[in-house]
């Protein structure tokens, strides 16, 4: 019988296997960060800022709920085959975008794509807690973050490298099959459970919340504990702020007169300065508590929104992306550590879904709010506005949310 062991010492290999699978997620992702948008328009003859951004908010719809049912089936079923099923899920998506013959196509390419990144990032949180144990949490979710965005940064800036020299498809699409292909094959062949290590660190920690209902854990974590509730609004307060950035960013840089690959660079550094802080900010957390680096993040955010608002040149918006990384990367794995704290193991793949679910739904919120801002009003003052709605959520994690790191079941 295998000797099973909490910490990222004894199960760092599959540790790192899973880095690695969720850095070809992050590849997926970024393909469509920079080129999507910016093909609406010339490509399919979608003006409107509403309508083009319509694919974000499919995504964010399905992301949000592949991720609920990814964690309740991670707990029911066991997390190696919903990694699986959310790479067979993505396996459509780089050649749909290829062959599309109208917008309506991307619009389910992004429905797939959501179904592929919530099953798959979704279990690559958990797998990840379930292997390091509650030590080492923070430093777990940075190191995982790191992994994913910093693909995402890089695939960006590939992607508009390619694009600048061939067009804006099919060619950057190309890449996608081969990280669909490298994933699924990683995930099938050599990824394995980890519910021996739920049940050891369940034993460890005894049997308090065992068999918590999904029905009963949304109200729970959606309005009764101060600490979930806190981690919920900030979460979906800050997806929706990157949904905005995804969706209006480039469209922004481009009606400003930049290049391809300038609006390639920026849509990189954003990303990459969130992966590479996530390094930092997650062991942090580790060591200083969960709240007041997801309230100050949510500050910093702030910040950046309203300096991309009334940025007029390159250095302008060069400097409020990376500032927008800074921030992200002190909420993002904050808040996956926060939510493994408060969760009991025999629940965590649920509450994490749950999380999840509220989180990624900022992704439609942001898509629709900031899209109809900018038909209304201007791109600008849309982002802007998301700035403002950044910074109230900040200071409500700072009235409300209790410190986690510490507490006890």
């Amino acid at each position: 019988m295998t000797d099973v062991r909490l910490g990222l010492g004894a199960n760092w290999r599959q540790f790192w296997l899973l880095v690695l699978i969720n850095a070809f997620v992050g590849a997926m992702v970024g393909l469509e960060r920079h080129l999507v948008p910016l093909m609406a328009e010339p490509e399919f003859g979608v003006a409107s800022r509403t309508a083009a951004l319509g694919f974000l908010v499919s995504f964010g719809i399905v992301k949000a709920l592949s991720n609920l049912f990814a964690g309740r089936l991670g707990d029911l079923a066991g997390r190696k085959w919903v990694l699986v099923i959310g790479w067979l899920a993505g396996v459509p998506v780089p050649l749909l975008l290829i062959w599309a013959p109208t917008w309506s196509w991307v619009v389910v390419a992004n429905l797939l794509l959501g179904v592929n990144l919530g099953l798959c990032w979704s279990m690559t949180v958990v797998m990840k807690i379930d292997l390091v144990g509650p030590a080492r949490r923070g430093f777990a979710m940075g190191l995982n973050e790191f992994a994913g965005y910093l693909a995402v940064a890089l695939a960006t800036l590939a992607a508009g490298l390619i694009a600048e020299r061939y067009g804006l498809r099919p060619e950057p699409f190309y890449l996608g099959l081969g990280f669909v292909t490298v994933g699924l094959a990683l995930s099938l062949l050599f990824a394995r459970d980890t519910r021996e290590h739920v049940a050891l660190e369940a034993r460890q920690r005894g049997a308090s919340g065992a068999g918590l209902g999904l029905r009963r854990l949304l109200l729970h974590e959606t309005l009764r504990d101060p600490a979930l509730s806190s981690c919920n609004q900030a979460g979906l307060v800050n997806n929706l702020n990157d949904g905005a950035a995804w969706g209006l960013f480039p469209l922004l840089f481009a009606g400003a007169g930049l290049s391809l690959t300038e609006i390639g660079v920026l849509a990189a550094a954003y990303p990459a300065t969130w992966g590479f802080c996530q390094l930092v900010t997650g062991a942090l957390s580790d060591r200083v508590g969960r709240k007041w680096l997801i309230a100050g993040g949510l500050g910093v955010q702030a910040l950046a929104l309203l300096g991309t608002a009334v940025g007029r040149a390159f250095a302008d918006w060069t400097m409020a992306a990376v500032l927008l990384g800074l921030g992200t990367a002190m909420v993002y794995p904050t808040l996956l550590a926060a939510v493994g704290d408060v969760a009991h193991p025999t629940w965590r793949a649920t509450a994490l879904g749950v999380y999840r679910l509220w989180r990624d739904s900022g992704y439609a919120l942001g898509a629709l709010a900031a899209g109809a801002l900018a038909d209304l009003v201007s791109i600008r003052f849309a982002i802007g506005a998301v700035g403002v709605v950044t910074l109230g959520s900040g200071v409500l994690v700072a009235i409300r949310m209790p410190e986690t790191m510490k507490r006890t079941p």
